[in-house]
């Protein structure tokens, strides 16, 4: 399936408007146009309006819902886990933006603490591409989803920061380089 395709809802399915992040039901039988399918989440139009419907509910569009945690049967070392979570965060994509936070500058810090052997918490401080974006809640939110589907991770915290605000130098290179930048 492309990113372009045209699908119909199978079943009705929460979604946020893109960009306010207001939380409504589209319902089964209407037509979506997928426009990003990037991290495990989608961002698709219907009747003219953009959603980003979340990878759980991926189901509605005909893809396969995202699974919960995974277990490798290793212990979780902090070393391997930091890595994983870096990992996790390139996987969160801005709806409107086809460039993960992590290369467009969001994530302005991670820190993983121990709870108890094998158990940690990461606190993530963000931002956004614009102070009065409402997709904050939706993105935050997708980060500590993912961060908590990692073993090891038990509790999470997101914080939106403002300063310093977000600017284009802020990305990557490569994030530049795909969106025309350089």
């Amino acid at each position: 399936m492309n990113s372009s395709d045209s699908v119909t809802l199978t079943r009705d399915v929460d979604a946020s408007i893109v960009p306010v992040g207001e939380k409504v039901t589209l319902h089964k039988g209407e037509q979506a146009q997928i426009t990003q399918s990037l991290g495990g989440s989608y961002t698709v139009v219907v009747n003219g309006n953009m959603f980003r419907i979340e990878g759980k509910d991926g189901d509605a569009l005909g893809f396969e819902a995202s699974a919960g945690k995974v277990s490798t049967g290793e212990p979780v070392t902090q070393e391997t886990l930091e890595k994983e979570i870096w990992n996790q965060l390139r996987s969160c994509y801005d709806p409107e933006i086809p460039v993960n936070i992590v290369d467009l500058g969001l994530i302005y810090d991670c820190h993983l603490s121990s709870l108890n052997q094998g158990s940690f918490k990461a606190d993530v401080k963000m931002t956004l591409t614009a102070p009065g974006c409402g997709m904050g809640p939706v993105l935050a939110q997708d980060v500590q989803s993912k961060l908590l589907s990692l073993e090891g991770v038990d509790d999470v915290a997101v914080e939106l920061v403002w300063d310093p605000p977000w600017n284009q130098s802020m990305m990557t290179e490569a994030a530049k380089l795909q969106l025309g930048l350089l």
